[in-house]
């Protein structure tokens, strides 16, 4: 499998435009056709999946990329080489966008070595069937080395960020890590776009549910000396360190970001719309500084989700339907309760024109997550909001407010 077999267009390819260090190439590529990662999420710009090549006395590559997108990588991975040939694949991280290639760089470099956990060696198998991996793989533990000359690679095991068989990497000597999934964010490096939106909006949905492994994981790198952060997908990040790695100590440990209200709301034929409209203009009245509202019914889940962990207060509004809750708010709280929504305030408002039960089965669902502090008593609106109704919304307003 060499250039011959692909048409390179340079155009194409990121590495070019990316300055890591005079030893450490980047070799990622956007994917500017992707609409659904993980066929999920929106990205409306593509998404793009990192590699890096680390050039010494030995040769080491750094993950691999989504088969979508080899081609792309062959032409940026064998520029770089200029002939040579690597000596190690290092795999972080066994998920398909960025393991894809592994199988066809196994025939093609037959000599080099996979480096990885044991747990990911164990994988290999289940996504690349009939290849022979016997003897072309390295087993490495927390903190054990590999040496490439100059440059000496550091394992730090990173198990649940957010697959069990993760591990990231931290190279001795200019003192860069190699994050894996951590640090990375939505969208292609193709776009310029404020890092912290995506990248809150990627860290809620892929690792929200594993805050406390986030933790461990910070704590080991608190021990190093970082002077760069090469995630899997987003920027390279090599400056005001202190800024990213504040955000995921927030994130992780389940900390508002923002003093504010979310109001999310699911309403059927826009009454339960109007009264959490009305609520948001209510507080804003009051001096609330940040309130941000959704309809859940036509708003991307995963923002939805985002703004739900970045606020410090949430209200939920939804309409009861089918003795139930409108499903739309249903699938939002499943969202949280499946990506371990903690640690704040939440206000209540349903409604319902003969028999109001939403608000009873959204309070089941918020006691069973934890900490979470339920502001009572529930704001039941039936039928349409009524000059009473708006009473209650600015008590529900000034208890919200009242820290």
């Amino acid at each position: 499998m060499g250039l011959n077999q692909y048409l390179c267009n340079v155009n194409t390819i990121r590495y070019k435009m990316i300055d890591i260090t005079e030893s450490i190439k980047y070799i990622g590529v956007d994917d500017n056709d992707l609409d659904l990662f993980e066929s999920q999420y929106i990205v409306p710009n593509g998404m793009a999946y990192n590699s890096y090549i680390i050039l010494d006395e030995k040769i080491a590559v750094m993950d691999t990329v989504d088969k979508r997108k080899k081609n792309d990588w062959w032409c940026a991975l064998e520029k770089e080489l200029a002939g040579k040939k690597p000596d190690y694949l290092v795999v972080q991280h066994m998920e398909p966008d960025h393991a894809g290639v592994i199988a066809e760089f196994v025939e093609k470099y037959p000599e080099s070595k996979i480096v990885a956990t044991d747990k990911a060696i164990r994988m290999l198998p289940l996504f690349f069937e009939g290849v022979d991996f016997s003897e072309r793989t390295i087993a490495v533990k927390e903190n054990d080395t590999l040496s490439l000359g100059k440059h000496t690679l550091q394992f730090i095991m990173a198990p649940m960020v957010h697959w069990p068989e993760v591990m990231v990497t931290y190279e001795q000597a200019e003192k860069v890590l190699f994050s894996a999934d951590a640090y990375g964010k939505f969208g292609v490096l193709s776009v310029e776009e404020d890092w912290a939106c995506e990248a809150r909006r990627y860290y809620f949905n892929i690792c929200g549910k594993y805050g406390t492994q986030v933790q461990n994981l910070l704590r080991k790198a608190s021990a190093l000396e970082i002077s760069m952060i090469c995630p899997l997908h987003g920027p390279v990040l090599k400056e005001n360190l202190d800024y990213y790695i504040g955000l995921y100590n927030t994130w992780s440990n389940y900390e508002p970001e923002t003093d504010g209200v979310f109001i999310a709301y699911a309403s059927i034929h826009g009454n339960t719309a109007e009264a959490a409209n009305k609520l948001a203009e209510i507080l804003r009245e009051k001096g609330a500084v940040k309130v941000s509202v959704t309809d859940l019914s036509r708003c991307d889940m995963a923002e939805a989700v985002e703004d739900a962990f970045r606020m410090s207060n949430l209200v939920l509004a939804a309409s009861s339907y089918d003795a139930g809750i409108f499903p739309p708010m249903n699938d939002f709280l499943h969202h949280l309760q499946d990506k371990s929504f903690q640690n704040r305030r939440v206000a209540l408002i349903e409604n319902g024109s003969w028999a109001p039960v939403a608000g009873k089965l959204m309070y089941a669902k918020m006691k069973d997550l934890k900490d979470i502090d339920v502001i009572e008593p529930i704001i039941t609106i039936r039928g349409r909001m009524k000059s009473s109704d708006i009473a209650l919304l600015e008590g529900l307003a000034e208890v919200i407010l009242d820290k």
